[in-house]
Formats: structure tokens, sequence, C-alpha cells
């Protein structure tokens, strides 16, 4: 048991390299997927488009919003996004640092579903075969043929086996054509992702370091508040219902007095901690109402109170009334941060 403990607290610690490894395993399954997908184009003209489009974009989709399901985050976004405003502001640089955080870990799965979809070819042949040129690849002094039956006919380019325009225009040829098309898009598509990634991950925090520094800092505030939170309402809730089997136990061993004559036992030591850490907060209504006072009004990032300002030296300076050591610009960065 302890074992499994450490464990759960090192994911906890590491929650950004733990999703992390989420992401990579997702990417790696959709690699998977796809590769044990059984892939039957319907050689029609007027389904192979929806068809190949389909399996190009549906999965990824699914597998975006499947990354999001997959953060813990999500939710503390959701909440701090819908919460009142109460006594805490709610600053709209953090929420979209929190968001784009999530969505680069989520755009893995995705971006690998399509890079090797467009390599592999499979889904461009089937969606575009009817759109092959046949006035320069195929036979230009095969007989006429209206154009719903050139569609039809080059709609059975990836079903080799029932494809019969061989004279019309050679089906390694248009394969081949079309496979060369889309091997291009996946490998402009890699190096674009390459490239938006490298951007997002080293030239975003050159233009705003401040801005880059304090959003950062502020959501890991909201995901650490957020457990302790947890975890105090969790203690709260053990100590509550510790005191009430306690009370229980105890009316019983008073009524089993009245019945038998019987000595009611002490009460135990544990109880009493118990009690005490229920910080006055003893019955549900009151424990509603400070968890409706939480979601509504948190209190404010704040902890001490301002001190007058001196008037000397540079605006905004303050003294820490706790440190009166620390130097006053530091005191004045702190407080420009909360």
């Amino acid at each position: 048991m302890d074992k499994f403990r450490m464990i759960f607290q090192f994911f906890q610690s590491n929650q950004e390299s733990f999703m992390n490894g989420i992401c990579g395993i997702m990417a790696l399954a959709s690699t998977q997927m796809y590769s044990a997908f059984d892939f039957n184009c319907p050689c029609l003209p007027h389904y192979n488009l929806a068809y190949g489009l389909g399996i190009l974009l549906v999965p990824p989709f699914i597998l975006f919003l499947l990354g999001f399901v997959l953060n813990n985050n999500i939710s503390m976004l959701a909440e701090e996004w819908r919460r009142p405003q109460g006594q805490r502001g709610k600053d709209p640089s953090v929420l979209r640092y929190m968001f784009c955080s999530m969505a680069q870990r989520a755009m893995i799965a995705p971006a690998v579903w399509v890079s090797v979809t467009l390599l592999d070819g499979k889904c461009i042949t089937c969606a575009f075969c009817t759109s092959v040129p046949v006035e320069t690849l195929g036979n230009a002094s095969h007989p006429r043929l209206s154009q719903g039956e050139i569609e039809r006919v080059l709609a059975r380019i990836p079903c080799k086996e029932i494809y019969s325009g061989q004279q019309l225009i050679a089906n390694e040829v248009a394969v081949r054509y079309l496979r060369c098309i889309s091997q291009a898009l996946g490998w402009c598509f890699v190096l674009l992702m390459t490239t938006l990634a490298f951007l997002v991950r080293s030239l975003r925090p050159c233009f705003s370091q401040a801005a880059f520094l304090k959003s950062r800092y502020w959501s890991h505030y909201i995901d650490i508040e957020r457990k302790l939170f947890d975890e105090t309402c969790a203690e709260h809730a053990r100590s509550f219902a510790k005191v009430c089997i306690q009370q229980f136990f105890e009316g019983m061993s008073t009524d089993l007095v009245a019945a038998r004559c019987h000595l009611p036992r002490k009460a135990s030591a544990d109880a009493g901690e118990a009690a005490e850490k229920l910080l006055g907060i003893t019955d549900q209504s009151t424990m509603n109402m400070a968890l409706k006072s939480w979601h509504r009004c948190k209190p404010p990032l704040h902890l001490h109170p301002p001190a007058l300002p001196t008037g000397n030296g540079w605006g905004g300076e303050r003294q820490s009334p706790m440190h009166p050591s620390v130097p006053r610009r530091e005191t004045a960065a702190y407080y420009s941060w909360v």
C-alpha cells in the first residue's frame, strides 16, 4: 500500500511530466490504431471524398478531445472560467496560458495521426481519385466517355480488383501520382507542425517574459490551491465522520446503560482530536455555506495589509510589515505580482 501511495504522490508532484507521458502514449496508440485499421475505400464517385476526408480528419478530432478529457486541469480551467468574480479577480492571460498548455499536449496525437495518414497516402488516393488528370496521365485516344462514366471508372482506382479502366489510365500511374502528392503534403504538415512547436516553445517567452512568468506562476498556484483545498475538505470530512460515528455509539451506549445498567466507555482521544480539526464547522448547513462561499468569493490574493507609502524612492514602493529587512524594490515587485 505504501508503494502505491509513493507512486501516486510521484504522479502528483510530477504532473506535467506525467501528462507529457500520457500524450506520448496517445501518439503511439494513434499510429497503432491506424496500422490496425482496415481501410476500405467505397470506390463510388459520391462517397470516396467523404470517406477519405472523414478518415483523415474525424479521428484526429476525437483524439484532440480525448487529450482534453485525460487532462485533469480541464475541470480546473472550466471552474476558474465560470466562477463568480467575488473578492478575487480573474486574469484572462492565466486562463489563456492554461488552455494553450493543454491544447499543445492534446495536439500531439492528432498531429501524429494526420502525418501518418498523409505519408501512407490511402486517404488522399481514395478521396481525390476522381480528380486525376486523365488528359495528362491517361490515354487521349481512348473512345470518348461521358463525364459520369469517367468518374465511375476513376472512382475504382483504389480498388485494384474491380478496376476496369486500364485503357483509360493505368492504375499504378494514378496511384503513384496521388500517393506522391499525399506524401508531399505529409512532409509539409510535419515541417509546419515542427516549426510551430519550435516557435511556441522557444520564442513565446522571449517577447513577454514578465507576462509569461506571471501566467505560469498563477496557473501553478490555482492548481496547488485546488489540491490543498480538496485535501483539507477530505480531512475535515474524515474528522466530521469520525465525530458523528463516535457520538452515535455514545448515544447507543447511553441507551444500553439505561436498559441494562452497563457502565459507558470513555470517549477515545482520537475523537477529541477529530473534533479539534473541525474548526468550528460542526453541521451540514454550515459546511454547505462554507463551500458556497469558497465558490462565490474566494479570499483575495493578499496576505498582508499594505503599508503606507513612504514617499521617497521608486513610485509604488511599500515596506512589508512582516519582513522589514526586505528591500523596497523586491517588496514592490511582490505587490505588483499580487
